[in-house]
């Protein structure tokens, strides 16, 4: 049986790890300041949701902003933005991420969004399947540009 629970401080600890494993670039140090920054200022604007075994282990997150500045393909404001989600290897292919998913989309209803919009870099291939599979269309392919000063 698996459980879909809000993020609290008792599973911050936990929440570090999935997040090093979604983002090891960033140190675990820096996940966890950024979780403890999470806690502290906490606000409507952001929510995260876990999923959480029978027996208490945590496999799986997902975080969500509110975003109101222009959301590529989006025609509302506010629109809930999916920023990161995770399940750990032998818990996929187990509906935990659409369930994390719906949470997060039923978050972003509570708070009069009509559109759930996320994002996945051009040659993530594993990450688009994954967002069509929640029923995410693509809207846009987009190429960042730079020019030092």
């Amino acid at each position: 049986m698996m459980t879909i629970i809000p993020a609290t401080r008792e599973t911050l600890e936990s929440w570090v790890r999935l997040r090093a494993s979604l983002w090891p670039e960033t140190s675990e140090a820096t996940h966890k300041s950024e979780l403890e920054d999470y806690f502290r200022n906490s606000s409507a604007h952001s929510s995260a949701f876990l999923a959480r075994t029978d027996t208490g282990l945590i496999v799986g997150f997902a975080e969500a902003g509110l975003r109101t500045d222009y959301v590529n393909g989006c025609t509302t404001s506010p629109v809930v933005f999916l920023e990161g989600i995770y399940v750990l290897e032998p818990y996929r292919r187990q509906d935990i991420a659409r369930r994390l998913c719906e949470a997060v989309a039923l978050w972003g209803k509570n708070l009069g969004c009509m559109e759930f919009a996320s994002d996945a870099p051009l040659e993530n291939d594993a990450s688009r399947r994954f967002h069509a599979a929640m029923g995410f269309i693509e809207t846009e392919q987009v190429v960042f540009f730079k020019r030092c000063l």
